[in-house]
C-alpha cells in the first residue's frame, strides 16, 4: 500500500471539517512553481509557519481539494504574524496528530571524515536537496541525518530543526525508536530492492559521495556496524534492468527514487527513469552500445558499426536525447547507419575471424560499388 503524501492527509482533514476550497493570504505560499499546491500549503502549516483560518472576506484565488485552481474560499492559509486576527480551524498540532507512523529515510554520516573538504560540501548540498525532496513527497522530519557533527552543521544550508538531526550513531537512533529492521541501500548488494523490502522501519542511504579510494565499499561497513548492534539489515540495490549503471548515485536522487516507489507506487524501473539525468543515461548507453556493434573491415580499415534505430529502442528506457546518442558514438568511435544499410553491408561482405573476433570484410571493388550507390 502506497504512503499518502502530506497534501492528501491535509485534504482529508479539510474535508472532515467541511472545507472544500482553500486559499492563501501569503504571496509565497504556495510557491508559484509548485505543481502540488496543497502539499505546499500543508508543509508550511505543519512546520508551524501559520494556520488555516476562517476569513472575513473570501479569498479570490483558491484551490479545491484536488489542487485545481478555483475562485472564492472562506478558508485560507494565514501566516502566524497576522493569524491572531482570524479564527483558526486547522493548526500544526491538528495536522501532526493525523500523521501516520511512516518509516524514516536516514542519511548516515558515519564515514564523514573520509571525505575531502570539497566532498563534504557535496554531501551537505545533497542533504539540503534531500530536505527539499522530502517536503515535496512527505514531510521533513521523516528525513533523519545521523552522526551529525559541528562541521556538517556549519555546511548545512537548510533548517536542521525541521528534519530529525541526530548527533549519535545510527544504531542508537534506531533503538530509541524501537526499529529493529532496516533496508540499507547499497549498490554492491547482491539482491535488488523488492516489494517485500518496502515494509522496513527505516531506509538508510550512506552519506557518501565519490565512492573511490578509501570510501570504496564503505556502505557495507554501515550495515556491519548496525548488525553488530543487533539491528537486522537487508542490503538492497536499486537497479535499471538488472544493472546499477545508469541509476543516479546522488543522495537526493536515490531518496527521490525511493519516494516515487513508496509514495507514488511506481515500479523501480519507472522511478529510476523519472529521476535519471541524461548524464547517467549516457553512462548506461556506453555500456549497452558495445553489445550491439558489428565489426567491418573495409579496404583494410576497421569500422565499428551500430544501427541508428537503436536510439529509438534505448530512448524508451533511458533518458537520452539524440545529442546524447551521438556524443556516446563519438566517445566509443562508433559509426551509426540505418539498419537496412548495415544489412546491405553484411550481404556484400565475407565474415572472417581475425584475432578471435568476427569481422565482415568487404573487398576494394565492392567497397567502390557501395560508395557509388550511396
Amino acid at each position: 500500500m502506497a504512503m499518502k503524501k502530506l497534501g492528501k492527509i491535509f485534504a482529508e482533514l479539510l474535508r472532515e471539517k467541511g472545507i472544500y476550497r482553500i486559499g492563501s493570504l501569503s504571496k509565497r505560499v504556495p510557491r508559484r512553481e509548485s505543481t502540488d499546491k496543497l502539499q505546499d500549503i500543508a508543509t508550511v502549516v505543519l512546520e508551524g509557519y501559520g494556520s488555516i483560518c476562517r476569513l472575513k472576506t473570501p479569498a479570490y484565488i483558491a484551490w479545491d481539494l484536488e489542487g485545481n485552481l478555483v475562485h472564492g474560499a472562506e478558508y485560507a492559509f494565514v501566516h502566524d504574524r497576522i493569524a491572531g486576527e482570524f479564527e483558526p480551524v486547522l493548526t500544526s498540532e491538528d495536522l501532526r496528530k493525523a500523521l501516520p507512523d511512516y518509516p524514516y529515510f536516514i542519511i548516515d554520516l558515519m564515514h564523514w571524515e573520509k571525505h575531502s573538504q570539497k566532498e563534504k560540501v557535496k554531501v551537505a548540498l545533497q542533504a539540503a536537496q534531500s530536505y527539499g525532496v522530502m517536503r515535496d513527497y512527505l514531510w521533513a522530519d521523516r528525513l533523519a541525518i545521523t552522526w551529525v557533527n559541528g562541521e556538517f552543521k556549519a555546511l548545512a544550508n537548510f533548517p536542521l530543526d525541521k528534519i530529525t538531526a541526530y548527533e549519535g550513531p545510527t544504531a542508537e537512533f534506531l533503538k530509541e525508536r524501537k526499529i529493529r529492521e532496516v533496508v540499507l541501500l547499497d549498490p554492491r548488494a547482491e539482491k535488488e530492492l523488492g516489494p517485500d523490502d518496502l515494509t522496513a522501519g527505516a531506509f538508510i542511504i550512506g552519506g557518501i559521495v565519490d565512492t573511490s579510494g578509501e570510501k570504496k565499499g564503505t556502505t557495507a561497513k554501515i550495515g556491519e556496524s548496525l548488525q553488530s548492534a543487533g539491528i537486522r539489515v537487508k542490503r538492497r540495490k536499486i537497479t535499471l534492468r538488472g544493472d546499477i549503471i545508469g541509476v543516479p548515485d546522488r543522495i537526493n536522487m536515490i531518496l527521490e527514487i525511493m519516494l516515487k516507489i513508496l509514495v507514488e507506487g511506481k515500479p523501480m524501473e519507472r522511478a529510476v527513469l523519472e529521476v535519471q539525468a541524461p548524464l547517467q543515461a549516457r553512462w548506461r548507453l556506453r555500456k549497452e552500445l558495445p553489445k550491439k556493434k558489428t565489426r567491418f573491415l573495409i579496404n583494410g580499415k576497421k569500422f565499428l558499426v551500430v544501427e541508428k534505430e537503436l536510439f529509438d529502442e534505448y530512448s524508451e528506457w533511458l533518458n537520452i536525447r539524440w545529442e546524447d546518442f551521438t556524443k556516446v558514438l563519438r566517445e566509443l568511435n562508433f559509426v551509426a547507419l540505418e539498419r537496412r544499410r548495415v544489412h546491405h553491408l553484411k550481404r556484400i561482405s565475407v565474415p572472417r575471424v581475425i584475432n578471435g573476433r568476427v569481422y565482415y570484410v568487404i573487398l576494394l571493388k565492392k567497397a567502390a560499388m557501395l560508395c557509388y550507390n550511396c
